[in-house]
């Protein structure tokens, strides 16, 4: 297995392409690319239906991948509000890669079996496959794909994000193969000599203790711990620094425990969710997600600097428990929330990478919702930097 990835601002789309072509395959020296994976600034949207083609024009029989983009990602650099093309490729012996393409129409209802979702994706429970999966915002329930693959394939690692070269429907454009399509959603399944591992960062530190959920309806927290969750905000706050009173304020969130098993809970065990709003006269507070009593949850904070911070210690937990020398490539689905916008420079995420696994070919895209798994489960995600970072099971 080889991974190699370029980035090119040239404003022109054909010399982006040859440039980043130009130095995948040097990277290659001479292995064929089995996988290339491109994504495309919004700047050359009047172009996106070209681009497929003309990545394969120039790679060979490779299966394209990726879509248009707010901001792209390539050798392991970040480049947001100009041109850009991102190319990331693989040579990938032992590895089956099936393509597939999703219209919401066609997901399957929620009573079906896994076998429809087989069918749908092309690929067969037996033969353990990861996914790569990116969807149009406008056009698809993407967040019941998931739920769908998890049910079909719960050992799976699944990745990837939404779309983000445009605000309105018809606007993105999804790459698979030789077409570009603007609406549902395109895959990949990736079976045999390949395992996916995934690290989602999302931006945010706890405060205070874990609380078990006593009381709540649906999306309503009414009681942590036997009291309103107003008092216990208002008890928070009280002991905070003044610098997280300020974040009190525009940048508090709910954290989900996904493993009631765990007896201790670290970083990346809670679902980031965010807070909607809360009623002054009963205390109870409004949350982006579905609640059930006996839940164990903790407040968070996020800002630039925590976003940092929780990066570091995410890469940081991932390399305790892997051996960075067997990953041979990676891909970065990263908030268009965070880059610049976060941080005020670019490649923040990118060199943080790079402190922890080196110069690991790194390619990517700014989402407009990122897809990772927490807990064993997988969701779609914001204001989060989601990894999949590949490598071989076994000798070539």
């Amino acid at each position: 297995m080889r991974w190699a990835s370029a980035v090119s601002d040239n404003p022109s789309l054909t010399l982006a392409i040859e440039t980043c072509v130009a130095n995948v395959q040097a990277a290659l020296e001479g292995a064929p690319a089995d996988l290339a994976v491109v994504f495309v600034s919004a700047q050359f949207a009047p172009q996106f239906g070209r681009v497929p083609q003309m990545v394969r024009d120039r790679l060979g029989p490779a299966v394209v991948f990726g879509c248009g983009a707010g901001g792209v990602i390539g050798g392991g650099h970040e480049v947001e509000n100009r041109s850009a093309v991102s190319l990331t490729v693989a040579h990938l012996p032992g590895v089956q890669i099936t393509p597939f393409r999703v219209e919401d129409p066609l997901l399957p209802n929620p009573d079906a079996g896994p076998d429809a979702w087989e069918e749908l994706v092309k690929a067969q429970r037996a033969d353990n496959p990861h996914f790569l999966v990116i969807a149009d915002p406008f056009s698809i329930q993407a967040e019941d794909l998931l739920a769908g693959l998890d049910y079909a394939f719960p050992g799976a690692a699944k990745i990837g994000g939404l779309a983000s070269a445009a605000d309105r429907a018809g606007g993105n454009a999804l790459f698979l193969d030789a077409e570009a399509f603007d609406n549902g959603a395109v895959g990949l399944a990736l079976s045999g000599n390949i395992t996916v591992d995934t690290v989602v960062a999302q931006g945010c530190r706890p405060i205070g203790a874990p609380l078990p959920i006593t009381r709540c309806e649906r999306n309503q927290l009414l009681e942590l711990d036997g009291r309103p969750p107003l008092e216990v905000l208002q008890q928070l706050y009280a002991g905070a620094s003044e610098r997280d009173q300020q974040l009190f304020r525009h940048s508090l969130f709910l954290g989900v425990v996904m493993d009631e098993l765990q007896e201790r809970h670290r970083l990346g065990d809670f679902l980031i969710r965010n807070l909607l709003g809360i009623d002054q006269a009963t205390g109870a507070l409004a949350v982006g997600a579905l609640l059930r009593e006996h839940q164990t949850v903790q407040f968070h904070l996020r800002d630039a600097e925590t976003a940092g911070e929780d990066l570091r210690s995410m890469l940081s937990q991932y390399l305790s428990d892997a051996d960075p020398a067997q990953a041979e490539g990676a891909l970065l689905f990263q908030c268009t929330g965070r880059g610049s916008y976060l941080y005020g420079r670019p490649d923040h995420d990118t060199d943080i990478f790079r402190e922890h696994l080196g110069a690991l070919p790194l390619g990517g895209f700014f989402c407009a919702g990122e897809i990772g798994q927490v807990g064993g489960s997988t969701y779609l995600h914001g204001y989060t930097s989601s990894f999949g970072i590949f490598r071989a099971l076994g000798p070539e």
